[in-house]
């Protein structure tokens, strides 16, 4: 279900997190679906329990999970709903950007094929152009 790139420039909890929402963007864990613990994804894929905690800790933050104290955590019913809202943030980002770039004399038709390359692309959880 998760793979970690070590070699990749991303930190490990920034992998993580990115893949536990695209876990939920895609369905593979619904609304209250249990997510592993620390000690068993951390033995899955050979990486710190400190590295899991922290992206945990960020995702429960997000109010992407919830803790059920001895039970472990587990997705919140309104996760698919906050990645969308945070999605829509990012389009703020976006419009920001786009004017500067307009500002610097970059054409509409520029930003437009660079748009349409992006959405043509099979892109991964980490944002990159899927080459298999």
């Amino acid at each position: 279900m998760f793979t970690i790139d070590k070699m990749s420039r991303t930190p490990i909890y920034e992998q993580l997190i990115n893949q536990f929402e695209y876990c939920i963007l895609s369905g593979d864990i619904g609304q209250d679906g249990q997510l592993p613990s620390v000690r068993s994804l951390s033995q899955s894929l050979n990486v710190n329990p400190n590295t899991l905690q922290r992206a945990f800790i960020e995702i429960e933050r997000r109010g992407l999970c919830y803790t059920v104290p001895g039970n472990g955590r587990f997705i919140s019913k309104d996760a698919l709903q906050r990645i969308r809202e945070a999605a829509l943030e990012q389009t703020k980002e976006l419009e920001t950007l786009l004017k500067e770039l307009k500002g610097r004399g970059v054409s509409r038709e520029i930003v437009s094929d660079i748009v349409k390359n992006v959405y043509d692309q099979d892109i991964d959880t980490e944002g990159k152009v899927k080459t298999e």
